[in-house]
Formats: C-alpha cells, structure tokens, sequence
C-alpha cells in the first residue's frame, strides 16, 4: 500500500503545480510564488482525499474567474462549505484554507473587479475567512472584509452570525475588532490609513454591533473572560447585561469583579455597576448588595435592600449591611427632614438585625461553642516560665501594670468576665493598681471587656462615672463609647451620656467624651453629632488636641462620605491656625480626620487636593499624602503606588542647627517637616493591600525603603507590613518583622513589635507567640520595648482568638471603611510612639476597637435561633475564569457550626440539606430547608 500512495501524487501534482506557478507571476505576488514552490515540496507527501479536495477548491476558483454569472452563486456557497465542514486537529491550519492561501491575492484582485451584488457580500464573508491566514501582512482583513460583506446585504436578509465560521474565526474577529477601535480611538495615523485601499468601513457603532454578536458567540461557547474583554475594549461593557443568560451570568459577574482591582479609574467603578445590574436582574440580592456596599452608593443600597419580598432574606441582608457598618438612615426613603420618620417602617426584627444587637449574645455563645468563655489571666498569655530571663528586679512597675491592662482588654475583649475589671471585687479592681493617666486606660479597657454588650456593660462602666478620680472619669466615658461600637441601640445611651461631657472644662474629660462619641457611632453619619462637635474644630481658642481629636472623631463618625460641611471646617482651621499650633504633634490627626471623610471616594478628594496644596504651612504636604492614599484605600491603584514612592525618595536635610534625634522639627528654624514620608510609606500599603498581587509587590518595595530610607521612612515601614496583611501572619512578613524587632534604632524596633501583633492579630498564632516570648527576654532592660511586647502579645491573642482586625470581609472583597478607619488612627499614633502611645496617650491604643470582628460564621433558622449544620472550612482557592465547577477551598476539615473562620480561609455547606440565603458563608448566615432533600433520604433507606 505504502508504495503505491508515493507513486500516484507526484505525477498527479507535476503538472498541476506548474499552472499554479504561472498564476503568482500573474498576479506579480512574489510572496505567494515562493509559497506555492514551498507547496510543491509539500506536494509529493498530499494524500488522495487532499488531493481531490485541491483540485476541487482550483476548479471552483476557475469557476468564479469565468464570464458566466450563473456559475458564481453555486461556486460561491459550495466554497463556503468545504471550509465550513473542514475538520482538522487543534494544531494545524484546516485544509481548505491551506490550499486557498496562495490563491488570496488574486481573489482579493478578482473581488474588486465585481459589480455589488448578493453573491459579492457572499465572495467579501468567504475572503474574509482566508484573510485570517493573511493576518500578518495585510492587518484586520478579516474586520475589513466582514464589514464589505455586512454592507452589501439588503436588509431583509442579514449575514449569517461570525459563529457560524467557528471559534477561531470569531476570536480573530473579537482580536482585529480591539486593535481597529483603539487605532481609531488613538491613533493620528488614522489620517494616512484612510488613502489606503484596506482601510476597514463602517461606523464605530457597526464595530460595536459586530462585537455584540461576537461576544453572544463567545458566552454561548463557555469563553466568558473573551466576551467581557471584547465589550471592555469597545468600550461597551454595560450592554453585557442584556446578552448574559441564568447559565453564564455568574460566570461574567465573578470575571468582572476579579478585573476591578486590576481596571484604572473609571472602568472600575463601571465594571461594579455592570455586575451590580447583572446580579440585580437575575434576582442575586446578596450579590448586588455586596456590590453596592462597595460603591457605596445609598441609593443603591436602599433599593437592594428594599428588593427582595421574603423576609428570611431581608434579614441575611440586614446582616451583611450591619457588618459592613451601614448607616441606617440610608434605608428610609429620603424625607424631608430625613430623621425620624423612617423608625417605624422597619420592623423590629429588621431593626434588631440591622443594628447588630445580636453580636454580644452570640459572640458569647460562640465562645462557649469553643470551649474558650473562661477568663485569661495576664500570666496565660505571657508564659513567663517559658521566657529564659534571669529574675531581675521589676522594671518599672507602672509600667508592667499598664501593660497588663491593654492585654488583658485585649485578650478577653467581648466576653465581659475578666478577672482584673468586669468581674474583680470591690475596691480590688485593676484601676486602682494605676497611676494618673494609666488609670484612664484601665477604666477604658472596661468597655473593651464588655465590647458590644450594651446592657450589662453600661450598669458596670456606671459606677466608674461617679469616681471623684478625673483619670478614671474619663476612662469611664471612653469604655462608654467603645462598647457601643459597631452596634446601635434605640436608647442612643452613648450620646446621652458623653454629650453633656463635651462642654466640660476638665481637658481629659472633654477628649475622652469626644473619642467616645467618635468611636460609638463609627460610621454612622449622624447630623446631630455633627452640631454637636464641629463648633470644636473651628474653635481657634480650643487647644490644638481637643480640636485634632474632635476632627478625628468626624472623621471617624463620617467616614468615606465626602461630606463637605466637615472638610470645609477642617481646610478652614488649617489655614487659620497659627504655624506653632500646626507644628504640634496633634496636627496629623486634625489631617487625618480630614482624609478619612475620604475613604475610597478614589477621585472624590481633588477639590480637597486642589485647596489643601495652597495652604503655606508645611502641613500641607501631609495633607495631600493623606487624603490622596485614603481617596484610593484597597484599590491597589498601581499609579497612586507610584505616586507615594516619590514622596519616599526626597531626601530632606534637617537644618545643621538641630540635635539629630529630634525627629519632629519643632526647633525654631522651620527644617522641613518629613512626618509626611511616614504616611506616605503607610499609604503604599493602604492603597495595595486590597488586592493580592499589589500586596505582594509593595513588601519587595518595603524592603528596599528599609534598606535606603531615611528615618522616618524605616520606622514606617513596619507599620505598612502590619496594615499590609492585618491579622494574616504570612511566613516571609512575620521573618521580615522579626529582623526588624532587633533594629540598632529602637524607634523601629518598637513599631516592628507593634506590627508583630497587627499581623497576627487574633490569630493565637504559636510561631508569632514564640517570637514574642524570645523578645520579652531580649528587652527585659527596655521598659519601652517591653511594654511593646507585652501589647503585641495581648493583640496575637486577642479575644482568644475570636476576633480579627482586617478590613476586609465579604470573602475578602468589601473594606469595611470603618475598620481602616481604626487601624489608621492606631497607626499614625506610632508615626510619633514617643509622643502619644508611650507618653499619656496609651488609651489611643482602643483606636483598634472599630476593626475588632468576630472571626465566625454562625448559621441560624429562618426565626434567628442556632442552627447547628456541617460545613467544610479550608483554604480559599480563586477558581474564576476556571472551566467546570472547580472546588474552592482545598484542604479543608469539616466542622459543626459554629465555627472559626481564618482570614484566608472560606467554608462552604457539607451537604445540601439547606441552602443558604447569603453568598458567601460568613458572619451570621440564614440557611432553609432544601425542599428536595427528604425525599433522596427515604430513598436510601
């Protein structure tokens, strides 16, 4: 057999061949001369069937060069055939097209030459084909000659869709599609293009029409990224919504969320509303909401909310919308005097939900769930034993005992049975083994123990009120506030009783009430609080503190609402103020409450921008850093990355004059002020920490800081490591801190033991709790440090590790605005330690409290009462853009609700004998019956 096929094509081809390459030399195509004598060596190999299939394609190609109209139309659709139904494996070039490629020029010529006419649109759909193996030399083709064919058509009878060609043609379409819209879009050569003969017609909008039917082809055939890329490129994502179906929209919608980190401003933003609109139609509420919520769009949110008819699942979303902090004057449909009216309408169990009422009692049963309720002394989580130090006298006792207070808050927050405050006997209770301004933050850790328990923890902060002590007034006032965190109660108790505290003329009492207030109603956007502490900002007689803390708790009150009364003030003290007062160490937080009312507003803040830049004082440009890394929080925005590593590399000389060590220039000559930098290294991580990748990259960028930063840029640096991945102890930063935790500059070393605990916040992580240890007994001499050390280890340990401070929750795709809003305040804090946190200003440390959430997901009935069911808890893996239904958790362990959720990690139900109402299993989730489910059971039995 093998003989016999050699022998019959080369005779068969000779001649052939020999006609073949006469036609080039016609044609005067020099390149397709040389291919068709490359052909005449592929020749000899060509099997019978190839064989006839060529001599077919060159009889049908003679056909259409022949005077004969008739013969055109059957020779036309009998070509189009061949090359429909040719089948050839994945890697090669079909055949037809293979044969017909020498042969293109002189159709291109032949094409050209004939009058318009149906059987022309369908010669312009058949070269158009053939154009894609021309793809190189003569660029879109295959767009010009779909577009010639498309205009050729009447009316009444359309061309065939691209599909019909198959998936390659359509992807080259959707390819050439792209280029031909952004080089008309961009390019100045489009000028010259025009004179030439393969300049592609048709309007913008038949692009785009073309596109439309391209990206139906691509979602039918399972290539959903393609699609949305395509419309991306066109500029006309938004019409995805209309050609997505219920088989291929969750797909679209997990793509495009993906994409949003990576998008520039604007696209992002559109892409969110895309997806919102796609979720919206196809009846997806807690998607749409999750979406909304990131916008951040009350109206929005007062729609998605208002959707849904069941009541189970208006209250799932009444959850999500707690946990994300929502005010909920944001559901009532706008008033006129926008207050009250809108109490009545929601019913109480909406109400209670929305209010995150709940937190405290589950919470609670959480913890017992977990066998975790009994209180920890200090000596629990210190391991002293395990220290290898040699028996020293006490450094410092205060000291130690101020420690104990933060770790002990911090270790038992929420449970409100500590040994040393909630539950100590009376007259032995821990305040009392405090100094001065320590017993401020020993009554204040009171709130952090009794954190969300409204009732019980005002009765027990009560008493404190009446101390004739100031200190531990004020610490009461605080606890005050910080136990009405997060939650909201009809009885609006902190208000009540911190706002009669404002006025006061004691300086203690007057701060404590007002971060009090700040940090009870975080995110609340409350007007009458506003009237009650903005007179405090504009005050120019308050000292520089009180109007700085006053403009951080707006800050905090207000957070991301651009709200513009609030900036004017703020922008109109910077200006007012004199340059000493500016100079203060308070300042950065008078700043800070400016650049939190813009919190992921992205380009929200520039008219701020604008009018900050033309204040004269230094502060200034701290201002700008601020308020533009707060503008784009958790964007991981690679340009505004870019933008605060210049800020990074000024290199400031502080004026000779001065002492070296005095970091925050307030000798008499104005030396630049680089408090700036500091930020701006915090900034990189705020903006980057949204989104993996961005995460990963600023750590190489932080370590290149630490290498040749100045100063304040290296005591920065671990800070941002910290709020880079809150409460996640990767491996490589938890080395990276450790090195630093030695640092010669002890300033570093101080904010590198502080960041230990940031990262492994809640975490109770062995490794972190070792390295903590080692360092107790390194520092054993340094009172400051040890205090550090001691805090971090409260932190690592924090609620038993029940709670977390990252921002992020939702599966890790909404930032809780107010959460970053605390963490910032903590960290600019430690921009200057020796001024606040190791000087009076300890109590700052609470700044933590408005990112402290329980790490749970707690299932419950339809009636809100616990539901124990089965679900897998394992590391979460991003499945987008993968085919089939992958997994997305790997090794995982199965465990009965309620359980503890890490902060990569994502759980998922076991079985499907109930379906949730919420997308992603997290915090309180509302599960019902699967109607199918019974009756598989008594199946099996």
């Amino acid at each position: 057999m093998m003989p016999t096929k050699v022998t019959i094509p080369v005779p068969a081809k000779d001649p052939k061949k020999k006609k073949e390459d006469e036609k080039p030399e016609e044609d005067g195509n020099v390149a397709a001369a040389k291919k068709a004598k490359d052909e005449e060596k592929e020749g000899e190999d060509l099997s019978e069937e190839d064989l006839q299939l060529k001599n077919e394609l060159e009889m049908l190609i003679e056909r259409l060069r022949e005077p004969n109209i008739e013969l055109y139309r059957p020779a036309l659709e009998t070509l189009r055939t061949l090359i429909r139904t040719s089948t050839s494996s994945m890697t090669s070039v079909p055949k037809p097209l293979k044969f017909l490629h020498p042969h293109y020029p002189g159709l291109q010529d032949l094409y050209e030459t004939w009058p318009p006419s149906e059987d022309k649109s369908l010669f312009a759909d058949i070269l158009s084909v053939l154009a894609m193996t021309y793809s190189d030399t003569q660029p879109r083709g295959t767009l010009r000659y779909r577009l010639l064919s498309a205009s050729l058509r009447p009316a009444s009878a359309p061309l065939s869709e691209p599909g019909s060609w198959g998936h390659e043609y359509v992807r080259h379409l959707a390819a050439e599609l792209g280029e031909e819209y952004n080089s008309r879009e961009f390019d100045e050569e489009g000028v010259e293009k025009a004179s030439e003969e393969n300049k592609v017609p048709g309007t913008v909008d038949d692009l785009r029409a073309l596109a439309l039917e391209c990206a139906t082809f691509l979602l039918q055939h399972n290539a959903e990224p393609d699609a949305v890329d395509l419309l991306e490129e066109l500029e006309i994502v938004d019409r995805i919504v209309d050609i997505v179906d219920e088989n291929t929209y969750e797909r679209v919608c997990q793509y495009m969320i993906r994409c949003v980190n990576l998008l520039p401003p604007p696209d992002d933003l559109s892409f969110l509303r895309t997806a919102h609109s796609i979720y919206a139609k196809h009846n997806k509420f807690p998607q749409a909401l999750s979406l909304s919520i990131r916008l951040g769009d009350p109206a929005l949110i007062r729609k998605d909310f208002n959707a849904p008819a069941n009541p189970a699942m208006k209250k799932q979303l009444a959850f999500i919308l707690a946990r994300a902090q929502v005010p909920k004057e944001w559901l009532d449909e706008p008033s006129e005097d926008g207050m009250d009216d809108g109490e009545s309408e929601l019913p109480e169990d909406l109400l209670e939900c929305l209010s995150n009422t709940r937190l405290s009692s589950q919470f609670k049963e959480f913890g017992k769930e977990l066998n975790v309720l009994e209180p920890k002394s200090l000596e629990d989580v210190y391991k002293s034993h395990l220290e290898n130090t040699r028996p020293t006298t006490t450094v410092d006792s205060a000291k130690a005992n101020l420690a104990g207070t933060f770790v002990n808050a911090f270790v038992n927050a929420g449970y409100g049975n500590d040994k040393l405050m909630a539950k100590a006997e009376e007259g032995n209770s821990w305040v009392y083994k405090n100094k001065d301004h320590g017993m401020l933050s020993a009554a204040a850790s009171l709130g952090l123990s009794l954190l969300w328990d409204t009732d019980e923890g005002l009765s027990q902060v009560d008493k404190y009120t009446y101390s004739s002590e100031e200190y531990i007034k004020a610490g009461a006032l605080l606890a005050t506030g910080i136990l009405n965190t997060g939650v909201r109660t009809e009885a609006d108790a902190a208000l009540a009783l911190l706002g009669e505290y404002v006025e006061n003329k004691s300086v203690p009492l007057k701060t404590s009430a007002i971060t009090g207030l700040g940090l009870a109603y975080a995110g609340s956007q409350r007007e009458d609080i506003l009237q009650l502490l903005l007179p405090y900002v504009a005050d120019d007689g308050v000292s520089m503190e009180i109007a700085s803390l006053t403009s951080l708790a707006l800050g905090f009150i207000f957070v991301g609402s651009g709200n513009g009364e609030i900036a004017s003030t703020i922008l109109q003290t910077l200006m007012e103020r004199e340059d000493k007062q500016l100079d203060e160490k308070w300042a950065r937080y008078m700043v800070l409450g400016l650049a939190l009312l813009y919190l992921g507003l992205q380009d929200g803040s520039d008219a701020t921008i604008a009018t900050l830049k033309a204040i004269e004082h230094q502060i200034s440009q701290l201002a700008v850093v601020l308020v533009d890394m707060c503008s784009f929080a958790g964007t991981g925005n690679v340009l505004k990355v870019q933008e605060l590593l210049h800020y990074c590399d000024e290199h400031i000389e502080k004026a000779p004059k001065e002492k070296k060590d005095d970091k925050d220039a307030t000798s008499e000559e104005p030396a630049k002020d680089d408090t700036f930098q500091a930020f701006a290294v915090i900034g990189i991580a705020l903006v980057a920490m949204g989104e993996e990748i961005g995460a990963e990259m600023s750590l190489r960028q932080f370590n290149h800081l630490m290498h040749y930063g100045e100063p304040i840029i290296r005591k920065a640096v671990p800070l941002a490591l910290g709020l880079v991945s809150a409460s996640n102890p990767q491996l490589p930063i938890m080395d990276t801190l450790s090195k630093y935790s030695h640092d010669s500059d002890l300033q570093v070393a101080l904010n590198a033991i502080f960041a230990m605990g940031l990262i492994g916040a809640g975490t109770n992580n062995a490794r972190l709790a070792q390295m903590l240890r080692q360092l107790a007994g390194y520092y054993y001499k340094e009172p400051d440090c040890l205090f550090m050390v001691r805090i971090a280890q409260g932190l690592v340990h924090m609620g038993k590790g029940t709670l977390t401070i990252n921002p992020f929750f939702c599966d890790r795709t909404i930032m809780s605005r107010t959460a970053v809003a605390g963490l910032l305040a903590t960290l600019t804090a430690f921009t200057d330690a020796k001024g606040f946190i190791l000087d009076k200003y300890h109590w700052m440390l609470y700044f933590l409290v408005p990112s402290m959430y329980p790490r749970f997901l707690i299932t419950l009935d339809e009636e809100l009462n616990t539901l124990p069911v089965s679900v897998r808890v394992g590391q979460a893996v991003d499945v987008v853009g993968q085919a089939g239904k992958p997994r997305t958790i790997s090794g995982f362990q199965t465990h009965t609700t309620p359980v503890r959720l890490g902060t990569t990690e994502r759980a998922e139900l076991a079985t499907e004998e109930y379906i949730p109402f919420a997308h992603v299993l997290e915090g309180f989730v509302i599960l019902q019956k699967n109607p199918g489910w019974e009756k598989e059971d008594k199946m099996d039995i």
